[in-house]
């Protein structure tokens, strides 16, 4: 029963709808009716820029590192490392849930990359780093935050299966899952970037710049 509890008290984390708040508080606007219509970060890039796309990210992520944190509050997990990673999987696995389909904001949610980042810091920091520093170099080259997301997340797999070589099937189940899901939910995206319509996060704008003024110079 306590588990389930807990299941629960993750699933309304994951639900706080970080970009609806923002957006109708600071904005007097519902970001799910601009842009891709999706209530995640990269929206909020997308359509309020990266001041604030960058708190929701944030706060998405630490949704996830808090609900699938709440293994502590049960001393049965902190002995049993087993026992411990499939409960750690199942809390963050129902903040994804909550931050896809939020009971707080009529259900309709983001895609869950944020959340599940922050599941990944919380069961294993060292390759939520790794996956973090392919996010921050996709994302430094290109601009695309949808992009960005689903390199992570397949590097997440990679990091998983063949580079750390988790034994845990469970968690290589898992790792799989995400990858399948990242590409599943950002299917629209892809399809932007391939008729070059995807919307470029408003970063390194002197860089781009500079860029002009170099070509405008040389023409």
């Amino acid at each position: 029963m306590n588990e389930f509890l807990l299941i629960i008290v993750a699933y309304l984390i994951g639900s706080i709808p970080t970009s609806v708040w923002v957006s109708k508080h600071f904005f007097g606007i519902d970001i799910r009716e601009y842009g891709s219509g999706n209530a995640g970060a990269t929206n909020t890039f997308r359509v309020l820029g990266s001041k604030w796309g960058s708190f929701v990210m944030l706060v998405d992520v630490i949704k996830g590192v808090v609900a699938t944190s709440l293994y502590l509050l049960l001393p049965h997990y902190l002995t049993n490392e087993l026992h411990r990673t499939n409960f750690m999987l199942g809390l963050g696995m129902a903040s994804i849930l909550g931050h896809i389909f939020p009971i707080w904001a009529n259900f309709k949610g983001g895609k869950g990359v944020a959340t599940l980042l922050g599941m990944a810091v919380a069961i294993q920091p060292i390759v939520a780093a790794c996956c973090i520093g392919v996010f921050l170099i996709v994302l430094f080259l290109t601009r695309f935050v949808s992009l960005s997301s689903m390199l992570a997340g397949i590097a997440f797999m990679v990091f998983i299966l063949f580079i750390f070589n988790e034994q845990e099937t469970l968690y290589r189940i898992f790792a799989v899952l995400v990858a399948l899901m990242v590409v599943l939910t950002h299917q629209k995206n892809i399809g932007r970037i391939l008729n070059g319509t995807e919307s470029k996060v408003p970063i390194l704008r002197h860089r781009d710049r500079r860029k002009q003024r170099k070509s405008g110079d040389k023409a």
